[in-house]
């Protein structure tokens, strides 16, 4: 499986330590690793945390994507939250701690919930038909993935890219 994930180009597209800082799913717990199900989710994130809501502000963003390629035999389960609370802003990030602890506690290497960062059908990709067309939204999600992994391989799909305008209006932002 193939998912997705921006990064600083100055860094390594995972965290080898419990030095990360703390975010949704995970407080000192680390190193935990998040995931785009899409290249939409994972630029989404770094456009909602970083508060990026015009196109003028996109013409200096240069971030690495990385297309992180995941064995199939990762399990993830899914928290049992209400979606408000999966989904919602930095208030809701305790439910999201507590219930990725007790996952972990009770065996789980990974999580996959819906991404916070896309609104509902906001991930989008492209087709040929007659030009270059949308394709039909879906809903995006995050993968968590607990704990060092050095099995993870990294592709680099840009080395300075940036999101494009359109994205702007998908994301749900904090």
């Amino acid at each position: 499986m193939i998912l997705y994930r921006h990064a600083d180009p100055r860094f390594p597209f995972l965290w080898e330590s419990s030095e990360q800082p703390p975010a949704r799913w995970h407080d000192r717990e680390g190193p935990v690793h998040y995931l785009a199900d899409t290249p939409d989710g994972a630029w989404a994130e770094f456009l909602r945390h970083e508060g990026i809501t015009s196109e003028d502000e996109l013409e200096n963003i240069r971030r690495a994507l990385w297309a992180i390629e995941v064995p199939d035999d990762v399990e993830a389960v899914w928290p049992e939250l209400p979606d408000d609370v999966a989904r919602g802003g930095i208030e809701s990030y305790g439910g999201c701690r507590a219930e990725a602890r007790r996952l972990r506690d009770l065996g789980a290497h990974a999580l996959k919930a819906p991404s916070a960062a896309l609104v509902p059908g906001g991930a989008r990709g492209w087709k040929v038909d007659g030009g270059l067309q949308p394709a039909g939204p879906r809903d995006g999600f995050t993968w968590v993935i607990f704990g060092p992994r050095p099995d993870l391989i990294g592709w680099v799909a840009a080395a300075a890219g940036r999101p494009g305008a359109d994205l702007l209006d998908r994301v749900h932002y904090l």
